[in-house]
């Protein structure tokens, strides 16, 4: 029998299969724990207020419980996590108000964390961090998860493509729109 010691130090992709055997709440609360920070960094890039934040990340962790069976292992674990928590944030932001639009937004540290990883991104180099700011914000929430999970989370296309379950070129195809929409954003609203 395994010691809450030994459960502590599972890899990731063993503990969620030993949580969906056997429904254990205290093996999802290790999961929680190991999670829970980033998380909540990811719902208040959407969210910008704290209690929101807070409640998404709940939100994210009741969801995860329910859905953590639909975890294949096509992709690390934490990777999973991260496209989950997007979409959950995605889908928040898209079926709220108009209201509740305008106060989702990008933290500078967000712009600042971006990556600059091919010759087709040079453009992103000449953005003003303020108004690339708001250049975010214009854009649709899932142009802006594709974006965040490329060059904040550093997360490689392949990564990208198990975790939202779609083909490498359509990974491509998608950020290649997604960055095209933010150069017209930029340059026609922001200059």
């Amino acid at each position: 029998m395994k010691t809450l010691t030994d459960t502590n130090n599972l890899p990731d992709e063993d503990l969620v299969k030993a949580i969906v055997k056997t429904n254990n709440t205290v093996l999802f609360e290790i999961l929680y724990d190991r999670y829970a920070t980033l998380v909540f960094n990811k719902c208040f890039g959407f969210a910008k207020d704290a209690d929101e934040a807070k409640d998404l990340t709940q939100d994210v962790f009741l969801k995860l419980f329910v859905k953590l069976a639909s975890f294949k292992g096509k992709s690390k674990f934490s990777t999973w996590l991260y496209a989950f928590t997007y979409n959950h944030c995605v889908n928040y932001v898209t079926r709220n108000t108009a209201k509740k639009f305008e106060k989702q937004s990008v933290d500078y540290k967000d712009i600042e964390n971006l990556s600059y990883h091919d010759e087709d991104d040079t453009s992103f180099l000449d953005m003003k961090v303020d108004k690339l700011k708001v250049a975010l914000e214009l854009i649709s929430p899932e142009e802006k998860m594709i974006l965040l999970l490329k060059y904040q989370d550093f997360l490689s296309i392949k990564d990208i493509g198990s975790a939202l379950e779609i083909g490498e070129s359509a990974v491509k195809m998608r950020i290649k729109r997604a960055k095209d929409k933010l150069k017209t954003v930029y340059t026609n609203n922001l200059k």
